[in-house]
């Protein structure tokens, strides 16, 4: 996958992975999970816990009944983590928006992707690691993604998580939480 000119591929080589090649950089471990969900639930070990080897990064699902649904979750919860937590380096003077990340821009200057499409975890690790590199100015990240202010900000606050996190980046730099 291309990246920025400039750009580390860090978190951007695992999340360009399709679901089988990144499992198997995990241990996947089953376990019975507990809450309601029946007899099957108590008797079948539905639970599942990935941990990626590379990164480090653990997570879990055990809201279904269903292994292989509980093992989809877990998947895109190891993905959402990658892009929260690993940062590539952009040296923010080269940056160029990748192709992908450049097919995300309205003429408009708005970032439009949604948190189902399969491509949005690779959009949001790329978001934080201009971020990072731009000191956690928001108005410096978006200038260099072609973005205008506001539209990034809400971009980042429609995805709650994202949001807690970039607030954390900001408060560790010193900054003022996003509003």
């Amino acid at each position: 996958m291309a990246t920025g000119s400039g750009q580390s591929a860090a978190g951007l080589a695992y999340l360009s992975l399709d679901d089988a090649q990144l499992l198997r950089q995990c241990s996947v471990d089953t376990f019975r999970s507990s809450g309601p969900g029946g007899q099957k639930r108590n008797k079948t070990s539905s639970g599942v816990r990935l941990r990626h080897h590379p990164t480090g990064a653990s997570v879990t699902a055990t809201e279904d009944r269903s292994q292989h649904v509980n093992e989809a979750r877990a998947l895109r919860r190891l993905r959402e983590a990658i892009a929260l937590e690993i940062r590539g380096i952009i040296d923010r003077d080269k940056y160029r928006p990748s192709a992908l990340f450049a097919s995300f821009v309205s003429p408009d200057g708005r970032l439009i992707v949604g948190r189902r499409d399969a491509q949005y975890t690779l959009v949001v690790s790329e978001l934080l690691d201009l971020l990072a590199a731009c000191g956690l100015r928001i108005s410096d990240a978006a200038k260099g993604m072609g973005v205008s202010t506001g539209h990034l900000v809400g971009f980042v606050e429609r995805d709650p998580k994202l949001w807690r996190h970039v607030n954390q980046m900001r408060s560790q730099a010193g900054l003022k939480p996003l509003r």
